[in-house]
């Protein structure tokens, strides 16, 4: 029961996240109101209905093992570190969109589930944006963007988790892709609202076809080489601090997780 409750309140939140993308491509009229008013009516009420309900999920988690709370507590940990990475954005120029905080958000997902790397991703994002100064309306698409990197995480073959050589391979490509996926799915945030040429800028009453080919040519043209960057900074991390952080949360997740049985 548990499973299915929790599992409901991760597919409503997915689903508000790509509903949070997407709504001025669905209503016109937010887009021709202006980025700044659209996002700034909705982006509050995004930011407070996704911590509600990651923290809805939590509660409920909580519920269903004997040492989940341990479990949450390397949560805060993690997301307590990965955050202070954020730090060396704004104090060391980084090439591009490079940033160190995703390649941990993807092995805590991959070590620890994707529900986990969701909550990791999300966390992160709003941890960082209150130490670093970065609270706007773009923050619940940071926080969905990198709960989806952490999440997939999770979805990888992971049977028989390990450092070898075919596991960092996989997640350097992982995170290489990821690198890349994350600026595609962000650009929505302000994509609707954008002005330029004709065969990169939205309008109204554009076909589905029409409106992914002008999307991929804005993509290409303004943030394909920001995003390179990111993506190489990706691999580059997972390949060198993959093997030693992925043993370190594996010898927490056999700590941590196991299960009382009790007497018939």
């Amino acid at each position: 029961m548990r499973k299915a409750i929790t599992g409901a309140i991760y597919a409503l939140s997915g689903a508000i996240g790509v509903l949070a993308f997407v709504y001025p491509l669905l209503v016109p009229e937010f887009a021709t109101a202006g980025m700044g008013q659209a996002h700034s009516q909705v982006a509050p009420l995004i930011t407070a209905v996704l911590v509600g309900l990651t923290l809805l999920a939590l509660v409920v988690e909580l519920q269903g093992r004997t040492l989940s709370a341990k479990t949450v507590a390397i949560l805060g940990v993690l997301v307590a570190v990965t955050s202070v990475l954020r730090f060396i954005e704004v104090a060391i120029p980084l090439p591009g969109g490079f940033s160190p905080i995703f390649a941990p958000i993807i092995l805590a997902g991959y070590v620890f589930g994707a529900r986990f790397g969701f909550l990791m991703g999300a966390f992160t994002l709003l941890a960082s944006a209150l130490v670093t100064g970065g609270v706007g309306p773009w923050l619940p698409f940071q926080m969905f963007s990198a709960g989806w990197a952490g999440m997939t995480g999770g979805w990888l073959p992971s049977s028989k988790l390990g450092t070898g050589r075919a596991a960092i391979s996989l997640l350097c490509g992982f995170g290489f892709v990821w690198g890349l996926v994350y600026g595609v799915i962000i650009n929505l945030y302000f994509w609707p609202f954008a002005v330029g040429p004709a065969s990169q800028t939205w309008a109204p009453g554009l076909s589905i076809g029409d409106t992914v080919a002008r999307y991929v040519t804005f993509y290409v043209v303004t943030s394909l080489a920001w995003d390179i960057p990111r993506a190489v900074g990706n691999a580059a991390m997972i390949l060198v601090l993959g093997g030693p952080l992925i043993k370190s949360l594996l010898r927490f997740r056999r700590r941590f997780y196991f299960e009382v049985i009790t007497d018939a």
